[in-house]
């Protein structure tokens, strides 16, 4: 026979765009609409329903950038059509390739109940199964006009991400809004081709290719163009025998679960992403009722509050599927956060609060982490996430990598305490699928576990800026269940896939330490301003813990149990991945600094207010230490009067334009430039700055990557560098002891004043920055070259530390030209060390040097930096950081001075001082938080960890009569008593191990 597989398929593809999907709609007639536009914020469904409407028709223009128009569609059913199906269909003036990135709507019934959304790959509403002919149709659409950022040119700058700067000209034209009988055979045709033709393409040339072109011809042969839906039937007729063979017994096993990844904020802000869950699970709640076994998952308790909060009548819907088993909450988490910059109290709080939201409202409790599309994976998760009680990890973003492909699909993930999560990645390289024939096949090819197990997870649907699972991909689902030549796919919830994908890979492959993203390095520094309000917030919420419990246990003062949960919450959402990371429109960003000043000042009140309980009125000094360590004589959780700086004061001397500054420990040398050319530990002589180097050298990179301006920073950034070396005036000051000198430089459009200051009896040089930023698509660091030999680098990260080659041997390591840390990042060799700590600063770098032989090590900070997409003005104006270097520095000197910088010295008057609730002893260990329980018992809850990387011993103690003792899961489920002997109880930790301790109280 002669070769006509690109004649099929030429003639498949033509007649199933041109004439078959047209012909799913057989007949329609217009609906009668009329409108009103809102001029400012969304109002309830309620007031929706309730405006004033003037008439409209197809061709108006409509909807301002973030702007809502109401629609009321009214019709009536002809006679003609009952006994048919008819929807109503309605085109918004959508693109289908934006889905989740325009212009939405959400259809209700004059009652207010919500039937299902509307998006550009999701056009119907359901008007009558089975029509008997005359219905009155009466309908309202609330539409949200969301602009499209992310744009065919995507990373454009524009002033369209927030309402303040956005156009008021409309962006869309209504195109089609109409009653129509929809034609439930010619659909399945539809599917049936596209099923098939994805398959083909996908096959080599073969029996099974062959007979599928060969099915597809006859199919086409008796379909009449001009009849579709009277010959339909026949056409699918010439499909059932290729679609009825079984898939071979070696086939690749997809568990599908609908899923529509709803970014919490992004391209769109947090209100309006309010409005994309009720509407994304409106149409869920709709297909779950039609398809019966189709199951639908979706994370983050926030969403599922916002439901309950501001849409109850799609949250009853969504409970009554939840009390199905057909609607799966899902991760346990109370947003899908980044995991790399939040607090290890932070991520304990997302898995409380997240867990504490779905036991309470569904009666049920997550057993695995639902994480698909986080920036990278801290390898402090693991052991949090099985103290938290999780079972399994799912996630997918590491398949971006620029430079390495992951070896694993299915594996064992081990953190840093030795603690191990079964993982799994979806082999089909998304979370957002739509079940297309590249897609299943692309599962099954490169699944690497398929020597010993045989499946994958599918997360089945429209997503981002939401959307859900749609009918047309669980009609490829049902034929793709047990499809000769593909890999089968059936609806499974993720709990079944991995009992079954445990029982078969009992000795999975094993993946020690981060999961690094080779992608995205940037978001360690986009938005600086977001990223210092969480680190204040999270910190300050920890210490507000620590006043209101002490205050409860010694004064009977009420626990502000709601204030907390508030101010937690707000700083769970924020810890968002798009969030945090500083890749939302400038209208997100706007807002969460401005939420977290509010939260900042609202924690700052709960502490005075317990402060002012526990030290009482008079006319004492008193300082209190929320620090996990003793701060001018005062013990952790302790206010006493402060005891005199140690050590003389500070002598500054003035040499060449610069000066001199010295305590009995350090001495320090600021040359005329504001820089800093000598830095010696006293006690052994060691010089800590490379030799002809200078530290503190802010230096200037042209920063414009390939792609993805707020997320990426490429590796050539560094191949153009300004060192910013001039300096406009130097000034010495000497306070209390503390010398500081004062630095100011101009440079481009920007102005930067700095403070080193040197206090007595400290071995840091702290460094305070003011930057009027006014730069654009440039990155600024801050260079430290040290004379180092660090074989690694030792950076802070949740309850330890990670230890990074300094080497790049291997693409691996290369890849890592940008890393994370919390509070210090040290850099040692044996017998020396320095550390750089910081109060908000997570980005950093490294290179080794070497001049005639001499190998030193250079970290540099990342400070500021200014793309232009998605937000134009991002860290425009004034930005502050602290940071400083560490002469003489090991891991416990590091972890001490970024607890301290951390932590803000607080002074106030009483009439009483107060002794410490808890006292903790041993070498390495570190409290992390002092809390009572958050199930209001009354019983305190403490949290203590292992911070050297070693075994450690030691005791916990309280001021108070213990009743009993027990350890806890950081869901602060009580698992084992423990013994107590004089309100102590004996501690032995393993190696960066997190213990959480819950006490009644007698």
């Amino acid at each position: 026979m002669h070769d006509d597989t690109s004649l099929t398929i030429g003639r498949v593809k033509r007649v199933l765009d041109e004439r078959i999907r047209p012909a799913i709609y057989s007949e329609s007639i217009p609906l009668q609409v009329s409108w009103h536009e809102l001029p400012g914020e969304p109002v309830t469904p309620a007031e929706g329903l309730a405006l004033e409407y003037t008439p409209a028709s197809v061709g108006t223009p409509w909807g301002a950038a973030w702007g809502t128009t109401w629609f009321h569609l009214q019709g009536q059913v002809p006679a003609s059509w009952a006994g048919r199906r008819v929807e109503a269909v309605i085109d918004l003036g959508f693109d289908i390739n934006m889905t989740g990135f325009q212009c939405e709507g959400l259809i209700y019934r004059p009652d207010g109940i919500t039937i299902k959304a509307l998006n550009p790959r999701n056009q119907w509403v359901p008007v009558a199964a089975a029509a008997e002919g005359g219905e009155v149709v009466d309908l309202y659409m609330e539409a949200a006009s969301n602009p499209v950022l992310l744009d065919y040119h995507p990373f454009l700058p524009t002033e369209q991400g927030d309402i303040l700067t956005s156009s008021s000209r409309r962006l869309y034209t209504l195109r089609r809004l109409d009653l129509a009988v929809f034609e439930p055979v010619v659909h399945d045709l539809a599917l049936d081709l596209e099923v098939l033709f994805d398959l083909q393409e996908q096959l080599p040339d073969g029996p099974r290719r062959f007979q599928i072109l060969q099915a597809m011809d006859n199919a086409l042969d008796v379909l009449d163009l001009q009849r579709i839906p009277q010959t339909a039937q026949d056409a699918r007729d010439q499909l059932a025998a290729v679609l009825a063979a079984p898939a071979e017994h070696s086939a690749h096993r997809i568990s599908a679960i609908g899923h529509s990844h709803i970014d919490s904020a992004w391209l769109w802000p947090l209100r309006e992403t309010i409005r994309k869950v009720s509407r994304t699970c409106s149409s869920m709640v709709e297909l779950l009722e039609t398809e019966e076994e189709f199951l639908y998952g979706m994370s983050s308790a926030q969403q599922y509050k916002w439901l309950k909060t501001h849409r109850p009548e799609v949250w009853d819907r969504v409970k009554r599927q939840v009390a199905e088993g057909r609607f799966l909450p899902l991760g346990g988490m109370w947003v899908e956060s980044d995991t790399v910059m939040p607090s290890g109290e932070s991520l304990v709080r997302q898995f409380l609060y997240g867990q504490n939201f779905f036991r309470e409202e569904f009666g049920i409790t997550s057993k695995g982490v639902w994480l698909p599309d986080s920036f990278g994976y801290s390898p402090a998760l693991p052991q949090l996430m099985r103290r938290a009680g999780f079972e399994w990890f799912f996630t997918q973003k590491i398949s971006w990598n620029q430079q390495n492909k992951f070896p694993h699909h299915t594996f064992d993930w081990e953190g840093i305490d030795g603690s191990r999560m079964f993982s799994h990645f979806p082999s089909m390289d998304t979370y957002n699928s739509q079940l297309s024939g590249e897609e299943v096949a692309k599962a099954a090819r490169q699944f690497r576990e398929a020597r010993v197990t045989n499946n994958s997870i599918a997360p089945v649907g429209w997503g981002d800026g939401g959307g859900g699972t749609t009918r047309e991909m669980t009609g490829k689902a049902k034929r793709l269940a047990n499809l000769e030549g593909s890999a089968t796919v059936a609806w499974e919830h993720p709990n079944d896939f991995f009992d079954r994908a445990k029982a078969e890979l009992p000795n999975p492959p094993v993946w020690v330490g981060e999961l690094y993203l080779e992608l995205h390095r940037a978001t360690l520094t986009s938005q600086h301003q977001t990223k210092q309000g969480n680190r204040r917030t999270e910190q300050l919420l920890v210490e507000a813990e620590l006043w209101a419990a002490t205050a409860a246990v010694y004064t009977g003062e009420p626990y502000p149990y709601e204030q907390l949960d508030e101010l937690w919450e707000t700083v769970l959402l924020h810890q968002f991945h798009d969030i945090l990371p500083g890749t939302s429109i400038a209208w997100v960003h706007r807002e969460v600094v401005a939420r977290y000043a509010e939260a900042i000042t609202q924690a700052r009140a709960l502490i005075a207010r317990a402060q002012q309980v526990l030290a009482g009125s008079g006319g004492l000094q008193l300082e209190f230490n929320a620090a996990a360590y003793t701060r001018h004589g005062v013990p952790f959780g302790a206010a006493r009067e402060p005891e005199p700086a140690t050590g003389q004061p500070v002598r500054a001397e003035a040499l060449d334009g610069g000066y001199v500054l010295g305590n009995e420990l350090v001495r320090v040398v600021i040359n005329s430039e504001g820089l800093i050319t000598s830095a010696v530990d006293l006690a052994t002589g060691r010089e800590t700055i490379a030799e002809g180097k200078e530290a503190n050298l802010l230096q200037l990179h042209q920063d414009f990557p390939n792609m993805w301006d707020a997320w990426d920073v490429d590796k050539y950034y560094r191949n153009q560098v300004t060192d910013l070396r001039a300096a406009d005036s130097l000034q010495l000051s000497e306070t209390g002891g503390t010398a500081t000198v004062t630095v100011t430089r101009s440079f481009s459009n920007s102005t930067v004043v700095q403070e080193l200051s040197l206090a007595p009896g400290e071995r840091t040089v702290q460094i305070s920055q003011s930057t009027d930023w006014h730069e654009a698509e440039k990155f600024l660091k801050v260079a430290f070259p040290l004379d180092i030999r660090a074989e690694q680098t030792i950076a802070e990260m949740q309850f330890g530390y990670h230890q990074r080659p300094t080497h790049v041997n291997t693409s691996w390591e290369a890849a890592k030209f940008e890393t994370s840390m919390h509070r210090f990042v040290l850099a040692q060799e044996p017998g020396f060390g320095a550390a750089l700590v910081n109060d908000s600063i997570y980005g950093f770098d490294v290179t080794r040097d070497a001049e005639d032989a001499r190998v030193t090590t250079t970290v540099r900070l990342s400070l500021l930096r200014a793309p232009r997409f998605p937000d134009p003005q991002t860290d425009q104006g004034l930005q502050t950081h602290r940071y400083g270097l560490v002469i003489g520095a090991d891991i416990a000197s590091a972890t001490e001075a970024g607890a301290l910088l951390n932590s803000a010295q607080t002074v106030r008057s009483g009439a009483r001082e107060v002794e410490p609730l808890v006292a903790l002893s041993g070498d390495g260990l570190v409290v992390s938080s002092v809390k009572l329980a958050a199930d209001r018992s009354g019983d305190l809850v403490v949290r203590v960890y292992e911070s050297l990387g070693r075994r450690a011993a030691g005791a916990l103690s309280l001021n108070r009569p213990v009743a009993s003792a027990a350890t806890a899961s950081l869901l602060e489920d009580p698992l084992e008593p423990v013994e107590v002997n004089k309100n102590s109880v004996q501690l032995k930790l393993g190696a960066f191990e997190v213990r959480t301790l819950r006490f009644t109280l007698a």
